[in-house]
């Protein structure tokens, strides 16, 4: 019970923990205002003293910066605390001519009462954290900040290829991305809270000679005291006052500096000096010998250089006692037997990657960032162009170099299958023909992504290629070229059931009720996702995923056919389909079907959305279909294939193999307000 109570005590402490800091903040502030009884301005010194003290420790026991991320913001309110108890003290010392018994002590003990000495410690300190540990913070935080900076983008570039690479997923590269941006965050912070010590130091000396002739103006001016006596006096406490507040001062500063200096570390700050200092016996040695000779030297004091020697030379013999130990160990440590040979587990080699690029030995140059390869840093911006694009994730690409292939050869394999192959020249540049009419000379291929006639030419062509009219793009974009087709042309194959199911779960997260309506009481995640991919397979953007899901919730208490449900998203995706076939200016070319074709194709139609239709008649459909839509291309934006709603998915089974790139769109798929504009009719008349 009072385990519990107690947790519970320390829930209701983080709750509240934000309006207690946010409450703190307003009190400093008002103690530049507001004057406080001296009882109290002990308390609150000793609370500074005991909160600089806790951050000291704490920064030397952070392995990395990023442990103690508050630090700058913390930095700020413990400057601006300190002030203000140096507002508080200055306004006792001033009135009462005297600040508690802290500041008392301080002026007493430490200095013993001199007020001289007590300045002269004073300069001494402030001396120290001015010019010696805060210019020195002031000037790493400066560099740490720049080269943190300028470091990021190579560290994104590793994050990404080890994320292609299959080495990290998907949330350890974010994690990792996350861990970046804090770094740079963090360190710019220091950078800026770095002026806030070196302010801090500046101040503290100007209040304290403030003080000393503010107090003798009072002592002297008012309260009518001999000038020895109110310089004694004023000048006591307020260097008392200085010492108190310049010790925590002190403090922070060196806090600051080790968080600064501190690297990364699998240990605390004491633990890696300890163990550091006393890794080699054979400095310990030396060192020990060196300070035993000093206490042989005449005039030099012999025993805390003989004291220092034995403890040098002692820690030397153990450390090298162990290390001999630990090698006489290992050498007579007797091999251990060979393990019982077990049946080896091939379940991992069972597993295919969702996609491989395998590559030549040739094209490594390509992939390795080490030699300038910019390959992994193009899937990585191809992947983002795909999500933008399509909405799906496509999954880490694994690259791999196959010896059974040729030098400059690459193959693109989607689960295994082989769906894409290609040679490139990684010294040379690839030309196409922009029709021009002028021609350059190089070595005849054909651009791998789209089978377009091209050239390889060398670097010193380039110029006078792009001058002759050719697109001229290098072997690494040819490749980023190909492998972005594919995956459009493959995007449904991509698709698989969990990555549906991480779809599902992001829309969750801000659009829940939609996802509950539908999952699984309507439909399950495996008809969902027959569904995107149906729309993929034909080059529609499943982005829009609440309007989807939407329009399969409605349709879905009507029937859970997947072929009907694709047809119902279309609708409800008309906007978007419209705009992503209209030209600019807002004009959808279509080709449309002669009415008597129309009624043919309606009579053929059998139940499953299968044409029952004659081989020749098909035929002679698809080559007229062809050439409507070679005709309407001349207008620069490809047209659709425009058809009664009955009509459409039975149209582009029929076309897909032979109009793989010709878009089917059914009459209710047209957004109201989209100019349409007929550029060819397909008609079987006078045809046997």
């Amino acid at each position: 019970m009072a385990s519990q109570s107690r947790r519970a005590l320390w829930e209701a402490g983080q709750r509240h923990s934000d309006l207690a800091i946010v409450a703190g903040v307003v009190l400093i502030l008002v103690m530049m205002v507001v004057p406080l009884p001296a009882a109290l301005i002990d308390l609150l010194l000793a609370v500074n003293i005991s909160l600089s003290l806790l951050v000291l420790m704490l920064t030397m026991n952070v392995r990395e910066a990023l442990q103690f991320s508050v630090f700058p913001a913390l930095l700020l309110v413990l400057t601006l605390f300190r002030l203000a108890l140096n507002v508080s003290t200055t306004r006792l010392i001033l009135l009462e001519g005297y600040a508690g018994s802290i500041i008392q002590a301080f002026g007493n003990f430490v200095i013993g009462g001199n007020y001289v000495v007590g300045f002269v410690v004073f300069l001494i300190l402030v001396i120290i954290q001015f010019i010696v540990i805060t210019r020195g913070a002031e000037r790493v935080a400066e560099v740490a900040a720049r080269f943190t900076l300028d470091a990021m983008p190579g560290k994104q570039m590793s994050i990404d290829a080890d994320l292609n690479a299959g080495l990290i997923n998907e949330d350890e590269a974010r994690q990792r991305r996350q861990n970046i941006q804090r770094e740079a965050d963090f360190y710019g912070a220091m950078d800026g809270a770095s002026k806030f010590v070196k302010g801090d130091a500046i101040a503290s000396l100007v209040v304290t000679l403030v003080n000393i002739l503010g107090g003798f103006a009072v002592g002297v001016g008012q309260r009518g005291m001999e000038i020895a006596q109110a310089l004694q006096r004023y000048t006591l406490l307020t260097v008392g006052d200085g010492l108190v507040s310049q010790i925590p001062a002190l403090l922070i500063s060196t806090a600051t500096g080790i968080i600064i200096t501190r690297a990364a570390s699998e240990t605390n700050m004491g633990s890696d000096v300890a163990r550091q200092l006393i890794s080699d016996p054979r400095v310990l040695l030396v060192a020990g010998g060196v300070l035993f000779g000093f206490a042989l030297l005449p005039g030099l004091p012999t025993v805390p250089f003989l004291v220092l020697a034995l403890t040098l030379a002692g820690v030397g013999v153990a450390t090298q006692r162990d290390a001999d130990a630990g090698r006489e160990a290992a050498a007579a440590a007797q091999p251990e037997p060979e393990p019982e040979r077990r049946p080896e587990s091939v379940l991992g080699l069972l597993q295919v990657d969702p996609m491989e690029l395998e590559i030549g030995y040739g094209l490594i140059p390509l992939v390795d960032t080490e030699q300038g390869g910019d390959v992994l840093e193009r899937i990585t911006l191809i992947r983002r162009q795909i999500a933008l694009e399509l909405g799906i994730v496509v999954p880490s690409i694994r690259i791999r170099d196959n010896m059974e292939l040729s030098a400059n050869a690459y193959v693109i394999r989607i689960k295994g299958v082989e769906v894409g192959r290609g040679e490139l020249m990684p010294s040379h540049y690839l030309a196409m023909d922009g029709g021009t009419g002028m021609k350059i000379s190089g070595i005849e291929t054909r651009e791998p992504a789209f089978g377009l006639p091209a050239l390889w030419i060398t670097a010193e062509q380039r110029a006078a290629a792009e001058q002759a009219g050719y697109t001229v793009v290098d072997a690494s974009a040819v490749l980023a070229t190909h492998l972005t087709e594919v995956i459009r042309q493959h995007a449904a194959d991509l698709l698989g059931r969990q990555d549906t199911k991480t779809l599902l779960d992001k829309v969750k997260e801000e659009f829940p009720a939609v996802v509950e309506e539908l999952v699984p009481d309507l439909l399950s995640v495996g008809e969902i996702q027959r569904v995107l991919q149906n729309l993929l397979r034909e080059g529609v953007p499943i982005r829009n995923l609440v309007v989807i899901l939407e329009t399969l919730a409605d349709a879905a208490r009507v029937t859970r056919d997947v072929d009907a449900l694709t047809e119902a998203v279309r609708q409800g995706l008309a906007p978007q389909l419209s705009r992503l076939y209209a030209s600019e200016d807002g004009v959808l070319p279509a080709i449309t079907l002669d009415p008597a074709l129309e009624e043919e194709l309606r009579e053929a139609v059998q139940e499953g959305n299968v044409l029952a239709w004659q081989p020749q008649r098909a035929q002679l459909f698809v080559e007229r279909l062809a050439k409507a839509w070679e005709t309407g291309m001349s207008g620069g934006t490809p047209p659709v294939l425009l058809c009664p709603p009955p009509l459409r998915a039975p149209l582009r089974r029929l076309i897909q193999r032979h109009l793989p790139r010709l878009a089917v769109m059914s009459y209710s798929e047209v957004a109201p307000g989209v100019e349409l504009r007929a550029v060819g009719m397909v008609s079987l008349g006078g045809a046997d």
